[in-house]
């Protein structure tokens, strides 16, 4: 069985594709300065699918792909094909896993909290305006123009946006781009960079590496889903036997049927030992006694 989609069709908008493009400092680079429309320098290599999590009681997540530039302004940048109608929250969320990292232990001074950008691509209008670019920073209800100065901003980008007069014409061609990754689409932009940032997509589309990679991990995605079915199985399998047990005992302790009687009944039709019949039905047995005393 082969993935619906091979490596060659893949676009910017699978994680995959994507995690594997910006791990490259150069391509991250040139999505970032398009984007935010000014020069960046990435200090470290950029961190693809990289999990944070706070505590182990608590939900891990896994950023799509995590950098720090020479300013130490650091950005989190996701790509998302589905609307699953909790971006704004989720990405409310990405922000504190991200800032819960950004200061060593005992560190009193909040003010060396990095600047953040968490960045969201994706093929759909999360708010229903048409735009290509939805950017927010925390301002004052009360007072106009009052900015929180927190250091934080969201971003959400829309490849289906209407609205060309408002952004750069390249920010327009990258997020075709993003969403048709291909040669066709990159050989009708003005954008040099767009040209630089396909002839490297094409490289990773045609590395053998990189496909032996992309086939163990959907084998990896796709062994999980498998064994998750069969687990849902298997627990719905028990559930439905329990409850089958339960059932028979409640209903011949209302015909007036003997402990006796019902152990039988027990390890004949579910094939139990005598020994977990007893257990059952001192079990269901307890609780009706217990209901009828209240």
């Amino acid at each position: 069985m082969k993935p619906k989609k091979l490596l060659k069709d893949l676009n910017l908008l699978d994680r995959f594709l994507f995690a594997e493009a910006m791990e490259d400092p150069d391509n991250l680079r040139i999505l970032l300065e398009i984007i935010l429309g000014r020069e960046i320098v990435l200090k470290y290599q950029p961190q693809a699918e990289k999990e944070r999590r706070n505590s182990p009681m608590y939900r891990f997540v896994r950023l799509d792909v995590f950098a720090e530039d020479m300013e130490r302004t650091v950005y989190d940048t996701e790509v998302q094909k589905q609307n699953t109608r909790n971006l704004p929250k989720r990405s409310r969320f990405y922000q504190g896993v991200v800032d819960g990292k950004l200061l060593e232990p005992g560190e009193i001074d909040f003010n060396k909290l990095n600047d953040v950008y968490i960045i969201t691509i994706a093929p759909f209008d999360i708010f229903g305006m048409d735009k290509y670019m939805y950017t927010f920073r925390m301002t004052c209800e009360e007072v106009p123009g009052l900015w929180l100065e927190d250091g934080a901003v969201r971003i959400f980008l829309n490849t289906h946006g209407k609205n060309p007069d408002e952004v750069s014409p390249e920010l327009v061609e990258l997020l075709n781009y993003i969403e048709n990754s291909n040669e066709q689409t990159a050989n009708g932009c003005k954008s040099q960079r767009i040209h630089e940032l396909q002839e490297r997509i094409e490289a990773i589309k045609s590395s053998e590496e990189v496909s032996v990679k992309y086939m163990q991990e959907w084998e990896e995605r796709e062994l999980e889903k498998r064994d998750a079915r069969d687990e849902g199985h298997r627990e719905g399998h028990l559930q439905g036997r329990e409850e089958g047990i339960k059932a028979l005992i409640l209903d011949n302790l209302e015909e007036n049927k003997n402990r006796e009687q019902i152990i039988g009944k027990l390890v004949r039709r579910f094939s139990l030992s005598e020994e977990d019949a007893v257990k059952y039905c001192e079990k269901y047995a307890g609780m009706v006694v217990r209901e009828e005393g209240d």
